[in-house]
Formats: structure tokens, sequence, C-alpha cells
């Protein structure tokens, strides 16, 4: 027997007291949010809460589970040869508590931006999806299916 083989992940998208999301540039995906991968051992908010801290040098609190995303597609790495698995992605609302901005091996800037100005600074489809999601939230979490490659598309939505 075969277990399937799932990327679980975690993103953390922080307002400070005034309402500015947190950004990072990564150099992959542009303008983006925090988050990574789960780590053995960690439960989804330390894994979100250590993510915010190693990309942006900021200390957050998760306030709330606002998406579970299912990236079905499956496609090859950055570097053109490893196969990525698919991903089970959870994307929490947190709070600032405190840090500066500081970048890191995967955050070539880190800025705070109004919310409403936000989606300016995202060009990737899916990224603009998740926080266009996260900014809109209103207390129903969203689950999403999609794949990204060749093109970003959208199988299942609904509130959950």
């Amino acid at each position: 027997m075969t277990f399937p083989t799932h990327i679980v992940a975690a993103a953390g998208y922080v307002f400070d007291a005034e309402g500015n999301l947190l950004m990072i540039k990564t150099p992959n995906r542009g303008w983006d949010c925090t988050g990574g991968q789960v780590e053995i051992g960690e439960n989804l908010e330390e894994a979100v809460l250590r993510e915010i801290m190693e990309e942006s040098g900021i200390t957050a609190r998760v306030k709330c589970l606002c998406g579970v995303y299912s990236n079905v597609g499956q496609h090859t790495f950055y570097d053109g040869v490893t196969p990525v698995p698919t991903k089970v992605i959870l994307d929490f609302i947190c709070e600032y508590v405190s840090g500066e901005c500081r970048t890191s091996e995967e955050s070539s800037e880190v800025i705070w931006v109004p919310k409403d100005r936000a989606l300016e600074h995202v060009t990737t489809p899916v990224i603009r999806y998740r926080i266009g999601k996260a900014l809109a939230f209103s207390g129903q979490v969203t689950y999403a299916s999609y794949v990204t490659r060749p093109e970003f598309r959208l199988l299942t939505e609904r509130c959950i």
C-alpha cells in the first residue's frame, strides 16, 4: 500500500493596529504574505508563527483560520527537475505583536501595506486569489481547490 504524499503548509496574513498588511517579496513568487511548510512535530499555529518570524522578523499572534486550500496540480519545482507533491494550505488571520521588519533568505523586501493597496503589489494569480479572500474575510472560512500550472484555475470554492 502506498500512502498519498502532500505538502502541508500554513500562511499568515498579519495585520497591524492600523489595518496594514505585512507583505514580503520572494525570489520566485514576487509579493506575497508569509508562510511555508509545516515541519515535523509542529502544529499549524506554531508553523505559521515560525514562518512569519523567519521571513519577516515580526512576532504575531494567530486570531483565526480564514482559508483551507488544496492545490491539486502537480508540477516541477523551480529547479525544473524535482516533482512537487500536491499541497494542503491553511491560511490564518494574525495580528502584529512586536518586532521590526527585516529580510531573510526567503524575502528580499518586507513592508507594511495599507489593506486597500495590498493587491496592487501582487502579480501571481493564486496569490491574488488567496490574499483577496483574506482581505475580504468576514468570519466564514473558505475552502477551495485549484491548480496553478500551466495557469491558475479554480476548481471548487465554498464556505465551510
